[in-house]
């Protein structure tokens, strides 16, 4: 078998070409992404010694590079493995909201996609390859596991062939070399290998068929059974392609001519709603970036010495420089935005223009481009709540030496609202509290269901049947509803006996962007080792410290992508 090749790491380093870095390049900042995007290609987690051996760098560099990381909240050290966080979404989230796209035009895809049931995405250009911007994909026995950020060749898909329609001939010739390089597209870990490179004519067929059409369709390209159409979406002051919208199925569905004959009107008819959207939404007003990056970083170089390596941290501040309302940045905005030199700045930018992070502009004005998706983006953007609050509580556990959990509302119709177990971290002890992720309980007599139905509009709440579980369990609904009222008020439910003898449980609520609860976070122990006053006293501050940073991480982690509550 071929060695593997590397379009988004190692190799790619050298992207803008086969020429040395930079003279003013940091490399520091280039090894840094080489680890990232080693990270990204092995699903997020890789120990040490594979990312020694994968970017070929020294174990030493390897380790500090980690440990900069980890202070800067983009991974952290589990055991004997390197884990990618929530926290490095922010680079990918400040590509996406500089660009805009998906804030105006996934509301519209994902109505498309209800209305067709069929999976739908947005994709931009990368250069000889499409990046996803956005997914929706229908859950189904076959079904899409293309995520936001992944990369594939232009020539295995249909969007590929819709912005090759505007390929230079230097464009043509890079793509051309790439195949030449990398024939079975190893460098795209998100396909297939090819088993047989198909002639070049073959796209360039496809590409003369999508200028004449306005459209573009992929039959079983990426694997058999695939099967998508693609329209433009252009820019209405340039006219220029900014994405393609795709309804993507499978044979047992549609045949590609079946897609092209019954979806394709109501994808155009999609598509011209979003570009409306384009030509109507006026620009947005900047939104301020993150303050006193570099004052942090310049302490925690302090702080931790050596093992901070601080032209890593602060060029990828630089990143976080864009967002909404900053698309475009001067050099001058980038120092400003940061509180970094001018001096510091420009190599950053120097160094990812030859990364091809960013790319500048004849207005002397840089600009992110999609690659920066490729810093994580890919693996975190299949994350899930629980998976967010787990290492949260793994270390709230061993702060208060009890178990922590974490649980969502569900409705079980007559038996009315309960709650479900989606997280749980135990501790070791003789006599402790016995339940499993899955379980289910009557929510109206735990401390996490009455925090979550104190989050429901009250019409909303459906106690079912009030039994006594105990002798102490509140089984009247005007004494339960005047409870959650409190619980609402203070922040917290203290469940003492009520649920089963002896136990005693405190919780707080956990909130997504919007502020809405959606879910609780609890502990619970028997009522031997701490007093209700003691609960409040010493454990609820940790609970909600904890709340505090899993809410900090959905945030980041929602802010463009779905995040799955279970």
């Amino acid at each position: 078998m071929p060695a593997k090749t590397t379009t988004d790491t190692t190799a790619a380093l050298a992207a803008a070409g086969s020429a040395a870095a930079p003279a003013e390049a940091v490399t520091p900042l280039i090894r840094g992404v080489a680890v990232l995007r080693e990270l990204t290609e092995a699903g997020g987690t890789l120990s040490p010694s594979a990312l020694e051996r994968a970017t070929g760098l020294a174990r030493s560099t390897v380790d500090r590079i980690t440990s900069t990381l980890a202070r800067m909240g983009h991974v952290r050290i589990d055991g004997r493995d390197v884990v990618l966080t929530p926290r490095l979404m922010e680079l990918g989230n400040a590509y996406l909201a500089a660009l805009r796209l998906p804030a105006l035009l996934d509301g519209r895809a994902d109505a498309l996609a209800d209305e067709l049931d069929e999976s739908v995405s947005l994709a931009v250009a990368d250069r000889d390859g499409i990046r996803f911007i956005h997914q929706n994909t229908r859950r189904r026995a076959m079904s899409l596991s293309f995520r936001i950020g992944d990369l594939l060749p232009a020539e295995r898909t249909a969007p590929g062939a819709l912005f090759a329609t505007e390929w230079t001939d230097a464009e043509w010739a890079d793509w051309r070399a790439r195949r030449a390089a990398d024939p079975e597209d190893r460098g795209f870990p998100a396909v297939p290998p090819r088993e047989q490179a198909a002639p070049a004519e073959e796209f360039e067929r496809r590409v003369r068929e999508a200028t004449a059409d306005g459209w573009a369709l992929d039959d079983q390209l990426i694997e058999p059974g695939l099967v998508a159409v693609s329209v433009p979406v252009r820019d209405p002051r340039t006219g220029r392609i900014v994405c393609a919208a795709s309804v993507v199925s499978h044979t047992s569905r549609h045949t590609a001519a079946g897609l092209r004959d019954t979806l394709l009107p109501r994808l155009r008819a999609a598509v011209a709603d979003m570009e409306r959207e384009l030509r109507e939404t006026p620009a947005g007003d900047a939104v301020a970036p993150p303050s006193d990056l570099a004052v942090w970083t310049g302490a925690s170089k302090q702080e931790l010495g050596r093992e901070f390596v601080e032209s890593l941290a602060r060029g990828l501040t630089v990143l976080t420089a864009f967002g909404e309302g900053r698309a475009s940045l001067t050099l001058t905005e980038v120092a400003k935005a940061t509180g970094l030199a001018r001096a510091t700045a420009r190599r950053a930018l120097i160094t990812y223009e030859h990364l091809g992070l960013v790319t500048a502009t004849p207005h002397r004005t840089f600009t992110l481009t999609p690659r920066v998706l490729s810093l994580g983006f890919p693996p975190l953007s299949r994350t899930s709540l629980s998976r967010i609050a787990t290492p949260h509580l793994v270390e709230l556990a061993a702060r208060i030496h009890e178990s922590a959990s974490l649980a969502v509302l569900t409705n079980s119709g007559a038996a009315g609202h309960e709650i479900q177990y989606t997280a749980r971290v135990a501790t070791h002890r003789v006599m402790s509290v016995n339940l499993a992720v899955g379980t289910r309980l009557p929510a109206y007599a735990t401390s996490m269901g009455r925090v979550l139905l104190a989050g429901l509009p009250a019409a909303e709440r459906e106690f079912g049947e009030l039994r006594p579980l105990t002798s102490r369990t509140l089984t009247d609904p005007e004494a339960l509803t005047r409870v959650l009222t409190e619980v609402r008020a203070q922040g917290y439910a203290l469940v003492d006996e009520e649920l089963e003898e002896g136990l005693r449980s405190i919780a707080v609520p956990v909130r997504d962007r919007t502020g809405r609860v959606v879910a609780a976070l609890n502990t619970a122990m028997h009522t031997t080792r701490r007093t209700t006053a003691e609960c409040v006293r010493d454990v609820l501050p940790e609970l909600t410290t904890t709340a505090t940073r899993i809410e900090a991480d959905l945030r980041v982690a929602a802010r463009f992508t779905r995040v799955p509550l279970g």
